[in-house]
């Protein structure tokens, strides 16, 4: 009750964290299910992606693991956190963040609008659920404008119907400006993906929505590195090959009632 009158009842934490004996990590956009939870037919099957780790960065998500754990329960994770380090051998340039709404600014948004504003060529998205602040709908259409080929995919068939009325509500603005638009057919596409020039990728748990900007625990990898970028890449592509365009003609031929039903529904987004 108390909680309830004092601050949001809908924060969650919405991680999805793996690290294996303080040197391997997984991060992406797969959760773990009870294999009773049964996914509806209608949405089926939820299409994600996860990447395998080895090093330092396997240390870094092992922090944003413990101090969410030693936060919420008595146990003591600092001995982990002490143990030496494999010096390894020199690979990929690779950074975890983790952000969260127990901080005033989350960096979450921050990072995804400096990686649009720093496209020169390419900039490639897929996010299951987008209902963006301003400023990240102005980057991807100013983006779009000064000449960057653009592309983001949605799933056709969205798990919220509400979140997919106000996600299609920013539609015409992105193809006014020049944002390719695809809608994935062959299920829940679930995995939150952006790959820039070829050379950058971040992936993990953040979707494009308010919900990961300011109310979730988030946390994504940042890699900087031609081969692993083109990997990830590669598997935009494969979701592009089942997708449908979305053209401007088709958004404003929409009806009046679906289209005054999408904005409202968008009035509302801080809610969402």
């Amino acid at each position: 009750l108390l909680r309830a009158l004092n601050g949001r009842i809908d924060i969650r934490n919405h991680r999805k964290i793996v690290v294996i004996d303080n040197r391997i990590t997984y991060c992406g956009s797969q959760n773990c299910a009870d294999p009773e939870f049964r996914i509806k037919a209608r949405y089926a099957p939820w299409v994600d992606i996860m990447m395998r780790f080895e090093g330092p960065v396997a240390r870094q998500n092992q922090y944003l693991f413990a101090s969410q754990w030693m936060a919420s329960s008595a146990g003591d994770l600092t001995h982990y956190l002490r143990e030496p380090l494999d010096p390894g051998t020199p690979g990929v340039v690779a950074q975890a963040t983790g952000t969260g709404p127990t901080v005033p600014f989350s960096a979450m948004p921050a990072l995804f609008a400096a990686l649009i504003f720093e496209a020169r060529r390419e900039l490639f998205v897929t996010t299951p659920y987008y209902v963006p602040n301003e400023m990240l709908q102005a980057a991807l259409c100013a983006c779009a404008r000064r000449g960057v080929a653009v592309t983001m995919i949605f799933p056709a068939r969205n798990d919220s119907r509400i979140v997919a009325a106000a996600s299609r509500s920013y539609y015409l603005d992105l193809l006014e400006a020049g944002v390719t638009i695809f809608e994935y057919g062959a299920g829940l596409l679930h995995a939150k993906t952006m790959t820039v020039d070829g050379e950058v990728v971040l992936i993990g748990s953040a979707n494009l929505d308010r919900r990961s900007f300011d109310l979730n625990f988030e946390n994504n990898i940042l890699i900087s590195d031609v081969g692993a970028t083109t990997v990830v890449r590669q598997r935009q592509e494969s979701y592009l090959a089942q997708s449908r365009r979305i053209t401007r003609e088709e958004v404003q031929g929409w009806s009046m009632p679906r289209r005054l039903y999408n904005n409202t529904i968008a009035m509302l987004s801080p809610l969402l």
